[in-house]
């Protein structure tokens, strides 16, 4: 789930070991948009404590931007965007759900299970390649295979913003988001843009 398409796939081949080198870790590769103009989403994390700082945002955009100069995967323009993976970020890796046991997250599957392809529930870990979630309504714990999974993405709750604000806290941060007053907010932590152009 790190990579959706094929060529979100081929990309993050050519980014992993560049995040890799500067300690921080992809949690997910999107190219988006249609032919003319596209964007690139890259969301990273400190691979020691799941966070990182905007200068880490900057500093992945940079060395990104050498290796897709160098590489040309990407026809055209496109615009990189490189971010934390926010407060309801979303679940990629099998880790992620050992991370954030406890949490509320929604699931969607790429087949139909019970009947069903949505799911919305507490986070319970991992049972072997199995995603563990308490379900709304259930009384035992589903068991999902991580592989089955197209989409996960923890919910916007009290608790997730008590943690997110904890670990600012932590950090000697301040209680705001650190953005202007009346600045849109896209949930997103940290964010750099570099544009490529094809001239």
């Amino acid at each position: 789930m790190r990579a959706k398409t094929a060529e979100d796939r081929a990309l993050l081949e050519l980014i992993d070991p560049v995040a890799e080198s500067l300690g921080l870790a992809v949690v997910r590769v999107r190219l988006m948009g249609g032919t003319l103009r596209r964007r690139l989403q890259v969301m990273a994390e400190r691979q020691a404590d799941h966070d990182i700082s905007v200068e880490e945002c900057a500093r992945l955009s940079r060395a990104v931007s050498e290796v897709l100069d160098a590489a040309d995967p990407i026809a055209g323009e496109y615009l990189l965007e490189v971010s934390s993976p926010g407060i309801d970020r979303p679940l990629t890796r099998l880790i992620d759900f050992s991370l954030f046991e406890g949490y509320e997250a929604r699931l969607e599957t790429d087949r139909m299970v019970e009947g069903r392809k949505r799911f919305k529930g507490i986070v319970a870990g991992t049972e072997g390649e199995n995603v563990a979630i308490d379900l709304d309504g259930e009384d035992e714990t589903a068991l999902i295979p991580f592989a089955w999974l197209a989409d996960a993405k923890l919910v916007l709750t009290d608790e997730l913003l008590k943690r997110g604000a904890a670990l600012r806290a932590a950090r000697g941060e301040p209680e705001d988001d650190g953005l202007p007053e009346g600045a849109p907010d896209d949930n997103s932590d940290s964010t750099q843009d570099s544009t490529k152009d094809d001239a």
